[in-house]
């Protein structure tokens, strides 16, 4: 089959498409005909080697396709559409998924929508409401909006809370989308001080809950901008990983819930229960319309380097996605 390979850890350039074996099915897992992939951070990072989880040597964490093979106790039958987590090897043409985590593809969703959905809809679901504990009359800042888990984030706050949703961004265009998703407020991060921005909005209370993408950068804006008990949510490092300096004692008088997470290192028992009350809670809302896969663009799998280039560029208004066919 063919796959997008890294050469060696490096740039963009290092990944090329070659010929290499069709994966093995364990007990409980899936074969699927990748129909398509789409690119996340985690995947740039695994590029450069920075990451020490990664054990496939296929990059793509989440994928479209076909079941066409299945293992011992797998429950999916063959020719079933699903999307889901993989543990790797998401950019071929065929890679293994674990039944447990096999998501039905609604009818009305192509390939190229559900690769969409799978790894940042359940990061997004992950933060807000496991680690977040969003709810309603609530106030959520969710920076990168326009990113694939900042616009699955606004919806999923938007449909399931009754929440005061603010977001940043940084372009007129990123952030008249997000409101058209659902965002209450829209703040440029180039243009104005966030932190000021968010303590306005709420009479000077601040966010109870802060999804994170960015970091070391943003630490003391952040700060300011959380309210008393607030659960800070990290998900990200766009603006580095290191303060210089931290006050333990703000954190402290403002009792901050400061949570880290990464989804793709997780156990497989975690990733297959947030994937069941995701798709509990969730998954329905696309079947009725409430929500929608954001699709950027889509490359060819001979432009998968390109694809990873345009989110280095950070040029993408929701997920970047691959077609294998």
């Amino acid at each position: 089959m063919k796959a997008v390979v890294v050469n060696q850890p490096g740039g963009a350039e290092q990944l090329q498409v070659e010929e290499v074996s069709k994966p093995s099915l364990g007990k409980g897992e899936l074969l699927i005909k990748v129909k398509a992939a789409a690119i996340n951070r985690t995947d740039i990072i695994s590029r450069e080697g920075k990451s020490g989880y990664m054990k496939n040597p296929i990059l793509g964490v989440e994928v479209a396709g076909e079941v066409v093979d299945g293992g011992e106790e797998a429950t999916v039958p063959l020719g079933t559409r699903v999307m889901g987590l993989v543990n790797g090897g998401g950019y071929a043409e065929y890679a293994v998924m674990p039944t447990d985590r096999a998501m039905v593809i609604p009818d009305s969703l192509s390939y190229e929508e559900a690769a969409a959905i799978p790894e940042v809809f359940l990061t997004a679901f992950q933060t807000l409401f496991w680690l977040g504990e969003l709810s309603d009359k609530e106030t959520v800042l969710i920076h990168a909006g326009g990113s694939g888990v900042g616009t699955a984030a606004i919806q999923l706050a938007s449909q399931l809370t009754n929440a005061k949703i603010i977001t940043t961004a940084g372009s007129r265009e990123k952030l008249d989308y997000c409101r058209s998703l659902g965002a209450d407020i829209g703040i440029n991060y180039k243009e104005q001080d966030f932190a000021e921005e968010v303590l306005k909005e709420t009479n000077g209370v601040g966010a109870d809950v802060i999804l994170d993408f960015i970091g070391a950068s943003y630490w003391e804006k952040n700060l300011k901008s959380i309210a008393v008990d607030g659960r800070w949510v990290l998900i990200g490092m766009l603006g580095g990983s290191k303060v210089d300096e931290i006050d333990l004692m703000s954190l402290m008088g403002k009792r901050v819930h400061l949570k880290g997470t990464l989804l793709t290192p997780r156990s497989d028992d975690y990733k297959q229960e947030l994937t069941t009350d995701f798709a509990k809670n969730a998954l329905p809302l696309f079947k009725q319309g409430k929500l929608k896969a954001i699709v950027d663009r889509v490359f060819p799998m001979e432009e998968t380097s390109e694809a990873h280039r345009h989110m280095e560029a950070n040029k993408n208004i929701g997920k970047i996605i691959v077609a294998m066919e």
